[in-house]
């Protein structure tokens, strides 16, 4: 579960995505941050996708997931490449933390803003880190593409826009990330981990308990979770 932002610890939603992963992490899934070369040379974490990338795809974790992180997860994919992937928890609403609350911290007006979107834990990397997933009707220099009808901001800009009213149409702001190093997701694929099936707006932002939405996951393949064993599946 991602962190909650503190005062010493305030999400700072920087243009490149965070580097690290959380303590511990190294024999879970969805634990690494995805990374690509950029033109200076540098290393940065959102990957491109690429000609067989699942960016823009929702895995949904089978029943038998271990990782009380990732049970019954559902998350968006948000960049995949030979690199690695990235992407955001839909179904781990932060409850202690409000979108007012964040604004103040990052000294956002107006509070209280003309709109407000949901927060959630997005994943165990970088949990003080904040991501905009929002529908593609906006965007930023800053913003990445995930498919004709998402992209991500990891920038104060939007979060200025949705205060002042503006903004993309939908969105959720998310604490933390999950990402998976290079061949990870596909090894846990093969693996049985996590089925995959393509997103709509409802899944992606309507607020729901999180076995709902795990249950809406699900429904789009009609699955019924009661009947499911480790079978390799995907939409």
């Amino acid at each position: 579960m991602a962190r909650h932002a503190r005062d010493d610890d305030t999400p700072d939603l920087p243009e490149d995505a965070p580097e690290g992963r959380p303590e511990g992490a190294k024999d879970s899934p969805a634990r690494r941050p995805a990374r690509r070369r950029s033109r200076k040379g540098r290393d940065r974490d959102i990957s491109l996708p690429d000609s067989t990338s699942m960016a823009g795809q929702v895995l949904i974790a089978m029943p038998s997931m271990q990782d009380p992180r990732f049970a019954r997860s559902v998350i968006c994919l948000c960049a995949h490449s030979s690199d690695g992937a990235m992407g955001i928890v839909l179904n781990k609403a932060i409850e202690n933390l409000s979108f007012d609350d964040l604004l103040k911290q990052l000294d956002v007006a107006p509070v209280p803003p003309q709109r407000r979107i949901a927060l959630h834990a997005g994943g165990p990397v970088e949990g003080g880190r904040g991501f905009v997933l929002h529908t593609a009707d906006w965007s930023s220099e800053g913003s990445l593409q995930v498919d004709p009808e998402l992209a991500l901001t990891a920038s104060v800009d939007i979060l200025k826009a949705i205060a002042g009213g503006g903004g993309p149409r939908r969105g959720l702001l998310a604490l933390g990330y999950a990402g998976w190093g290079p061949g990870q997701l596909e090894e846990e694929l093969q693996q049985n981990a996590w089925l995959n099936v393509s997103p709509d707006e409802a899944l992606i932002f309507e607020e729901e308990e999180n076995d709902a939405k795990w249950r809406r996951a699900l429904a789009k393949l009609r699955v019924d979770p009661l009947l499911l064993v480790s079978v390799a599946g995907r939409a």
